[in-house]
């Protein structure tokens, strides 16, 4: 009886929360302690008060209605109610970008997250323009994008390395699809692991010849047009999307 009421009240406008997965498992009747962060946002920004109803959820766990049982100034905690989806890793591909400027990568990282990316891997090239990244920034808006999105996982987010490197270690089995301005795509008959966006001044000579020479790589075309690095994120992806589904 307890449950059909909290289904019944639970909204899809209710606040949702990642709660990071810990040595507990949740279980109803459960108390969390709420981190700062979202003990603000729940009662500054969103203006939820005790008894309010929210949702969390993690990779783990899955995603649980939960009502705010404490609520004061940075602090509160919640008590779970019931579980409302069980564990679901998101199916998508791992996505090798160049940085680029904070507010492009900060857009990078929030779009890749609601399309689906598993885990972001930046990588510096010839022309790379910047090899600084705030990787705690980056994990908070990876974050608020999952609970946007409604995904029940945050992607990881790597340091920086060499694409050299990343390529040198990669396996020849992981089906690496790179997006090459200018250059015809190859109708691969894989599924892709991962996608490959340069920097905004593309890839130099000697970087396109490293790719084609790799055996898990297949050159994918985005259009005749040039995009922005950002842009060419979002195409990628929706075309790495489109070709699985239409394989199923």
């Amino acid at each position: 009886m307890a449950e059909a009421r909290y289904r019944k009240r639970m909204s899809r406008s209710d606040p949702r929360l990642y709660v990071p997965a810990s040595d507990t498992a949740f279980v109803e009747g459960q108390t969390l302690s709420l981190p700062p962060g979202q003990a603000h946002y729940l009662g500054n920004v969103m203006r939820q008060g005790v008894g309010s109803l929210v949702r969390v959820f993690n990779e783990r766990d899955g995603e649980w209605s939960a009502e705010i049982a404490a609520l004061k100034k940075d602090r509160g905690s919640v008590l779970l109610q019931h579980r409302e989806r069980s564990p679901m890793a998101t199916e998508g591909v791992e996505l090798l970008f160049a940085p680029l400027k904070r507010d492009a990568t900060e857009l990078v990282i929030r779009m890749g997250t609601e399309l689906g990316v598993t885990r972001f891997r930046p990588v510096v090239t010839e022309r790379t323009n910047t090899h600084r990244l705030n990787l705690e920034r980056l994990a908070i808006i990876a974050t608020e994008a999952a609970e946007q999105c409604e995904r029940l996982d945050v992607p990881e987010i790597l340091p920086p390395e060499s694409l050299r490197v990343v390529l040198a270690e990669w396996p020849e089995d992981r089906p690496l699809f790179a997006a090459l301005e200018r250059r015809p795509g190859e109708e691969a008959s894989v599924q892709a692991a991962a996608l490959l966006i340069g920097p905004e001044g593309g890839f130099s000579e000697t970087e396109v010849e490293m790719l084609k020479r790799h055996g898990a790589v297949y050159a994918l075309s985005l259009g005749p047009l040039v995009l922005r690095a950002e842009t060419a994120v979002c195409a990628g992806l929706a075309r790495l999307s489109a070709g699985a589904e239409g394989s199923v």
